[in-house]
């Protein structure tokens, strides 16, 4: 898909160096038609909503395609497929030297730049594109540590997904060596990656070294359901309650809006759907509760309360997404600066 990019600059400046005749969004579009429906979907899968209204647009505008134009674009797109295979075989060296005896030293020279950080090739690259259960399947069987290894390569919502597949018992063991980790050895990781590729697809791995650590397990966890959050760090605090502290300091949960200032709910509530908080507080205690109730006028209190009471009994699995929900629109604005969120050990702020 970074291909793609690089050939249509979706979503960036239609202008691609040096100028094109066609700009690169139209040169992306007229790629995708010639590719088929079928092949455009399973890429249209891998792009942003963005980038797909603005592909979809550019495809509805082309009237008329021209064999000059149909050539131009799938030349440029080979040749970017070339230098990538390439740089997978051996390097950005290895490519620039091809490259300038296949195209010559100026054509060479502007593929490699156009390619940009599309040559930096992610390790775990087949793994990332995987099925997570049938990864999760998969690994199942490895040690805590090895496990530990693959999801902190992966996006944080496919590593959620195989670390709830994994046993109970298991689950807080590969969480702790992943906090725990800092580094690894190029050597290990192409050893397990190359472990995965007989098993998924063959792609190369590179020198990357700084994987894991409490923050790749925060966005994990940030992705499992509650009740395995809640496994992984009760059975952490037993295990090691110096490192479940930490985590749960940066691990925010629903709970924690006690933390966040009045004129901070009262931002909140403008993002949340009514129904999400009345089904969110029927999981709580009564001082979250009061949290909402004193930041709403009177009447709106009262009708969250009716409400409430009116829908009876909730499933906990309901609440829990409720809350999920309400606790992503607290990332949202504490990440524009809209709301603060006083967790304990941080400085106070001054007005």
């Amino acid at each position: 898909m970074e291909l793609l990019k690089n050939l249509g600059s979706i979503s960036g400046s239609d202008e691609l160096k040096p100028p094109p005749k066609k700009k690169g969004r139209t040169k992306a579009a007229i790629l995708l038609i010639f590719l088929g429906p079928d092949t455009s979907g399973t890429i249209f899968q891998n792009l942003s909503d963005a980038e797909i209204e603005a592909l979809t647009i550019e495809i509805a505008k082309q009237r008329r395609i021209t064999a000059e134009d149909k050539e131009t674009v799938l030349t440029e797109f080979c040749q970017l497929m070339m230098a990538r295979q390439f740089f997978s075989e051996g390097g950005l060296d290895y490519a620039k030297e091809l490259l300038e005896k296949t195209v010559g030293p100026a054509k060479a020279l502007e593929i490699l730049s156009r390619m940009g950080t599309a040559l930096q090739v992610r390790p775990f690259e087949a793994a990332r594109a995987a099925d997570p259960t049938l990864l999760a399947t998969l690994i199942q069987s490895e040690h805590p540590q090895t496990i530990a290894l693959i999801i902190s390569y992966l996006q944080p919502e496919k590593s959620a997904t195989i670390l709830q597949a994994m046993p109970q018992d298991a689950q807080t063991e590969i969480a702790k060596r992943l906090a725990l980790m800092e580094s690894t050895s190029p050597e290990v990781s192409r050893d397990v990656e190359n472990y995965l590729e007989r098993k998924l697809s063959t792609m190369m791995g590179q020198d990357l070294t700084h994987v894991g650590g409490i923050d790749t397990l925060i966005n994990i966890l940030g992705q499992v359901d509650r009740s395995t959050e809640k496994t992984i760090i009760e059975t952490m605090e037993v295990q090691d309650p110096s490192l479940a502290e930490e985590i749960k300091k940066r691990l925010f949960v629903f709970e924690d809006v006690l933390l966040i200032d009045d004129r901070g709910i009262q931002r909140l509530m403008k993002e949340v759907d009514p129904k999400d908080l009345s089904v969110a507080l029927k999981g709580v205690n009564d001082e979250v509760k009061e949290k909402f109730y004193k930041n709403m006028s009177k009447r709106a209190a009262e009708m969250l309360k009716e409400e409430m009471a009116y829908m009876g009994p909730v499933r906990m699995r309901d609440v829990d997404q409720a809350q999920q929900r309400i606790v992503l629109n607290v990332k949202m604005l504490e990440a524009k600066g809209e709301i603060v969120i006083s967790r304990p050990g941080e400085e106070e702020l001054i007005g």
